[in-house]
């Protein structure tokens, strides 16, 4: 079982997996706790494999959140892993160039990350009570 920063030789890869609406964000096998806690921070999902060989870990955007809450979260961790000096790519696919300038914007002015607040708020799923109108 290999992983697209293996493969492609960055710190973090963010893509769609094929045939479904995953978002992944994929790390170097043996990669760094800080690097997977800071896609923690930033609202990535953690998972783990555990085989008789290595344990594979990566990142999921969660999901409860729709597409475009899933491009924004993915897009609004790449400057912040770009802060910490990590080499990342995402796929267009998953690109949100608004989202991008939000979170460079919204660096400047924090110092530590936090996952985008729209991202984390919108769902797929009305809110219980609610209706169609």
């Amino acid at each position: 079982m290999g992983n697209r920063a293996d493969d492609e030789g960055t710190d973090v890869t963010i893509y769609r997996k094929a045939l479904s609406d995953t978002v992944h964000a994929d790390t170097p096998t043996g990669a760094p706790e800080r690097l997977l806690a800071l896609l923690d921070r930033l609202g990535f999902e953690r998972q783990t494999l555990t085989t008789s060989g290595p344990v594979y870990v990566w990142h999921e955007a969660p999901a409860h959140l729709d597409e475009d809450a899933k491009k924004q979260l993915a897009t609004h961790a790449v400057p912040w892993l770009h802060k910490a000096g990590y080499v990342v790519r995402i796929d267009d696919d998953v690109w949100d160039a608004a989202a991008y300038t939000d979170a460079a914007t919204a660096m400047h002015n924090q110092s530590t990350p936090a996952p985008p607040s729209a991202a984390a708020a919108r769902t797929t799923d009305r809110p219980t009570g609610s209706r169609h109108r």
